[in-house]
């Protein structure tokens, strides 16, 4: 487990990165510190500077490189593809939210999201239990679970 609670949130619109601000700072003994990239590749550039990172908030649709590109590049680097990542985006196809499962996201929220539902997520990502997928979440869930089913 690492020592660090250090966020990275990689998203290109800035009212949505002041969200997660807003949302996950108040998380108090959850959260150390909260990142920001606009893109894929400058979220690389800030993981090279910072190994300390214990979770990725990661949007699809971004400039430069997608979520979905960044998701399968994490894979690659042995270094780093331990960190865990929630895909928080408005993209609800079923082939992204897929795409983004088998490349390793422990999982996925569409956009517009419960900010409520957002912090129980990364609370268990970050907590002392959290390996492997998430179970299901409770019916009402406003976004897909870790095993890509919609709530009912």
């Amino acid at each position: 487990m690492p020592s660090s609670r250090r966020i990275l949130v990689v998203e290109d619109s800035s009212l949505q990165q002041r969200l997660y601000d807003l949302v996950l700072g108040g998380l108090g003994h959850r959260a150390d510190s909260i990142d920001h990239a606009g893109n894929g590749r400058e979220a690389f550039a800030r993981l090279a500077q910072r190994r300390d990172v214990a979770l990725i908030i990661l949007d699809v649709n971004m400039p430069v490189m997608s979520g979905l590109e960044f998701l399968e590049r994490l894979q690659r680097e042995p270094l780093l593809r331990h960190i865990p990542v929630v895909i928080c985006s408005s993209e609800d196809r079923e082939e992204d939210i897929r795409r983004g499962l088998e490349l390793g996201a422990r999982a996925y929220l569409i956009k517009p999201f419960r900010t409520e539902h957002l912090v129980e997520l990364v609370t268990r990502v970050l907590g002392p239990a959290a390996r492997g997928p998430l179970p299901a979440s409770p019916p009402g869930h406003a976004g897909v679970t870790a095993r890509g089913r919609r709530p009912s």
